[in-house]
C-alpha cells in the first residue's frame, strides 16, 4: 500500500485502480481491528491524504481536513443511516446528495470578502499553501459579493479538470512527442503542484466548492443552506446537487447521476452523501479520521488491469494506422471490455506494450478504453516488441510515414477500410446529418456495391429493390433512409467541407473555409496563399485543401455530388453581406442569456469580425453576460469598450 500510495500521489504513476487499492485499505483495516497490536502510527489507514509538497509554505488547518468513508453499493449505504439512527434515534433525515468530482480538495480563506489563502488538504492536519495557484484558478473569486458576507470565512471545494482541457493538454504533449497523461486528476493535482502560476493559469482548472468550515456572523443550519449561501456570495457550487429527503431519494440520485455521469464535462467516481442539518451532525460527530454524517457512494471503477492477447492495426478514413491492444475480457464501469487504444505506434513504443503483458487500462466517457502503463513487474520473460506492419492489414498497401510526422499511413485512398470510415464520417450528425446510416449499414452497402463513394449515396433510389433485400432493412426503413439522404442534399457548405473528410480540416476549419469561399468551386481553385490569409487557418490546412482538391478523382466526386443536386454553395442573404464588423476583434465573457457563446461568434464572425480568447489593447469589444470572468475587469484596465448583450444584440441588427 505505502508503494502504491507513492506511485499515485507522488510520482503520478499509479499501476492499480482506486478500486484495487480501496479493496487493501478494507482489508488493513479489517486485519487492524482484529489484531489492534499490530496497528501502528504509520500504517496507511492513518493517513487522511498525501504529504505537503516541500515547494511550498505550509498551513495547519484550523480544522482538520477528513476523508470520507466509502461504500460500494445500495446495502452499505444503508447501513451508514442505520449507523446514523443508532446515534441520534430512527426519524425523517433529509440529506445532500451531490456527484463526487475525481479532483483534489481545497480549503479557500477569506477575509472581509478577499481571498487571502488557497491550502491543499496535505495530511489533512497542514497542507500547501498554494495561494498564488487558487488565484489563478478563474472559476475562484477573488472578492465575494452579495448579502451578508462573513468578515472570516473558509470554505473547502474540489478543483478538477475537465475533459475537454485534459484532451487538448494530451493532444499537444503528443505533438511534442511527450507521454500523455493517465487521467484529469494527476494533470489537476500535479499542477496545483507547479511553482509557475502561468501554468495553472493556462491549464483551464475549475473548482466547485462543497462546504463552509468557518462564517463568522453567519448564522448557517444545514449543508443545503449552506450551498445557497455560498452560491449567494458568489462561489461556485456543483449545479447538480441535490436536498433529498429520506434515504430513498438518496438512492434514486445515485442511480441516476450512474447512468448521467458520461454525459457531464468533467470525471466523477461516485456520489457525496451528507447529513443536511447541522445540529445533527454536530450530535453525530467524528470518528479518528472521518465524519460519521457523510459517506461517498463509489461508482464501479473506470481503470483495471488485465492480459494483451493481440495488437491489431485499424486503418482510419485518412488511411492512419491505429494499433489496439486485444484483452483478456475484463469488467469495468458497467461493461465489459476487451479491447484498448494504442494511439500510435510511437505510443506503443513509448509505453513499450508487448503482447503478454499485464496493463492497466482506464476508460473515460464512451470512448474506447485506453491503455495507461504496462505493469512491468508481471511481464513474461519470453515477450518481444511490437513492430508496426510494413503493409496496410487490409489492401497490402506498402505503407508510408512521412518525415516527422508520428503516423503511418495506407497511401491507396481506394482501401476499402478507408472508403468505410469514410462515409461513415459523411453520414455523421455534425457533417451530412443521414440518420438511419449507421456503421452495420455503410458496412452492407459496400460489402454488396451498391455504393463506392459519397456520391453513390444519392443513385440508391435507382437500386430500391436492392437496399430493402439487405439484412435488418423493410419497405418503411428504406424508404425513411432515402429521404434522409435527399434531405443531406441542402445541408450547409460547411458540413459538406467537414463531410467530405478532408485531413486537418475539421468543423472550425472548414466553417471558416465555407463562410470566406462560399462556393465548393471556390475553394477547389484557391491558392494556398490566400486559404492562408484566412484568420485561423494556418499553412498545413491550406496545403492539405490544396491536395485534395488536386487530385483527379476527388474532383470528378465533387462534379458528381454537384450532378446529383447536393448543394455547394452558401445561399446569398443581405445579412451575410454586410461586413460591418470587418477588422474588429471581440471577447465574450460571462453567461450570454439570449444567445449560445457559439451563436454569437457566428454572427459576429459572418459580418467580418473575429473572436478571440484574451483582451488586449487590439481588441475592439469585450461582451459581458452574467457573471462575468476577470477579462471584463482586464477590459476596464486597458479602457476597452465593453458591450452587453443588449448592445450586442442591437449592433447586430437584432435589438
Amino acid at each position: 500500500m505505502r508503494r502504491h500510495e507513492h506511485l499515485y500521489y507522488v510520482a503520478d504513476q499509479p499501476e492499480i485502480a482506486d478500486a484495487e487499492y480501496d479493496r487493501l485499505e478494507r482489508e488493513l483495516r479489517d486485519l487492524e481491528a482484529q489484531f489492534p497490536d499490530l496497528a501502528t502510527p504509520d500504517s496507511p489507514t492513518q493517513r487522511v491524504g498525501e504529504k505537503p509538497s516541500e515547494s511550498f509554505p505550509t498551513w495547519v488547518h484550523r480544522v482538520p481536513m477528513l476523508s470520507l468513508d466509502n461504500t460500494y453499493n445500495e446495502e452499505e449505504l444503508r447501513e451508514f443511516e442505520k449507523r446514523v439512527f443508532r446515534q441520534v434515534g430512527e426519524r425523517p433525515i433529509d440529506y445532500v446528495a451531490e456527484p463526487k468530482i475525481d479532483g483534489l480538495s481545497m480549503a479557500l480563506h477569506y477575509e472581509d470578502g478577499r481571498l487571502v489563502r488557497g491550502v491543499t488538504r496535505g495530511d489533512g492536519v497542514r497542507g500547501d499553501d498554494v495561494t498564488p495557484n487558487v488565484r489563478a484558478i478563474k472559476s475562484v473569486p477573488l472578492t465575494l459579493r452579495g448579502e451578508g458576507v462573513p468578515r472570516r470565512l473558509e470554505v473547502r471545494g474540489e478543483v478538477f479538470l475537465p475533459r475537454a482541457r485534459f484532451d487538448a493538454i494530451n493532444r499537444e504533449r503528443e505533438e511534442r512527442e511527450e507521454e500523455p497523461y493517465a487521467n484529469p486528476r494527476n494533470v489537476a493535482s500535479g499542477t496545483m503542484k507547479s511553482l509557475d502560476a502561468r501554468v495553472v493559469a493556462l491549464r483551464g482548472l475549475r473548482i466547485y466548492v462543497y462546504s463552509v468550515v468557518e462564517a463568522e456572523g453567519a448564522a448557517i443550519r444545514s449543508q443545503w443552506e449552506a450551498l445557497e449561501r455560498m452560491r449567494g456570495w458568489g462561489l461556485k457550487t456543483h449545479p447538480d446537487s441535490r436536498l433529498c429527503h429520506g434515504l430513498g431519494e438518496v438512492l434514486a440520485f445515485c442511480a441516476e447521476w450512474q447512468q448521467k455521469r458520461d454525459d457531464l464535462q468533467y470525471d466523477i467516481d461516485g456520489v457525496v452523501v451528507k447529513v443536511s442539518s447541522f445540529a445533527l451532525q454536530e450530535e453525530l460527530g467524528y470518528t479518528s479520521k472521518f465524519p460519521r454524517w457523510a459517506i461517498a457512494y463509489k461508482y464501479p471503477a473506470r481503470q483495471a488491469t488485465t492480459v494483451v492477447r493481440t495488437i491489431e492495426v485499424y486503418v482510419g478514413r485518412t488511411g492512419k494506422f491505429t494499433p489496439v491492444a486485444h484483452l483478456d475480457p475484463v469488467p469495468l464501469a458497467g461493461s465489459t471490455v476487451a479491447r484498448a487504444t494504442l494511439h500510435n505506434e510511437e505510443e506503443v513504443a513509448r509505453k513499450d506494450v508487448r503482447v503478454g503483458d499485464t496493463v492497466l487500462i482506464e476508460k473515460g466517457g464512451d470512448v474506447i478504453p485506453k491503455v495507461v502503463k504496462v505493469v512491468e513487474a508481471k511481464r513474461p520473460p519470453d515477450t518481444e516488441p511490437w513492430a508496426p506492419p510494413e503493409k496496410c492489414p487490409i489492401c497490402q498497401t506498402l505503407a508510408v510515414k512521412s518525415e516527422g510526422e508520428v503516423d503511418r499511413r495506407c497511401p491507396n485512398a481506394s482501401c476499402p477500410a478507408q472508403v468505410e470510415q469514410r462515409l461513415r464520417h459523411f453520414a455523421r450528425r455534425d457533417t451530412m446529418d443521414i440518420e438511419g446510416l449507421g456503421d452495420v449499414l455503410v458496412h452492407q452497402l459496400l460489402e454488396k456495391g451498391l455504393v463506392r463513394d459519397f456520391a453513390d449515396l444519392y443513385h440508391l433510389r435507382e437500386r430500391r429493390d436492392e437496399l430493402i433485400a439487405l439484412e435488418r432493412m423493410a419497405d418503411k426503413s428504406a424508404d425513411n433512409l432515402l429521404l434522409q439522404i435527399e434531405a443531406s442534399k441542402s445541408r450547409e457548405l460547411r458540413r459538406l467541407l467537414y463531410g467530405l473528410g478532408i485531413r486537418f480540416v475539421g468543423e472550425r476549419a472548414a466553417m471558416l473555409l465555407a463562410r470566406h469561399f462560399r462556393r465548393l468551386d471556390a475553394i477547389a481553385e484557391a491558392p494556398v496563399e490566400e486559404m492562408e490569409s484566412i484568420y485561423e487557418i494556418g499553412p498545413v490546412v491550406a496545403r492539405s485543401v490544396r491536395e485534395w482538391f488536386d487530385r483527379e478523382e476527388n474532383r470528378r466526386l465533387v462534379a458528381r455530388l454537384k450532378e446529383a443536386g447536393v448543394r455547394t454553395e452558401e445561399p446569398t442573404t443581405a445579412a451575410a453581406a454586410e461586413q460591418t464588423f470587418k477588422g474588429q476583434q471581440f471577447v465574450l465573457t460571462g453567461m450570454l442569456e439570449r444567445m449560445t457563446r457559439d451563436e454569437a461568434r457566428a454572427a459576429i464572425e459572418a459580418r467580418g469580425g473575429r473572436v478571440t480568447s484574451s483582451v488586449s489593447k487590439k481588441t475592439t469589444a469585450v461582451v459581458v453576460g452574467k457573471d462575468p470572468g476577470s477579462k471584463a475587469d482586464k477590459a476596464a484596465e486597458l479602457g476597452v469598450r465593453r458591450l452587453t448583450e443588449e448592445e450586442l444584440a442591437t449592433l447586430l441588427g437584432g435589438g
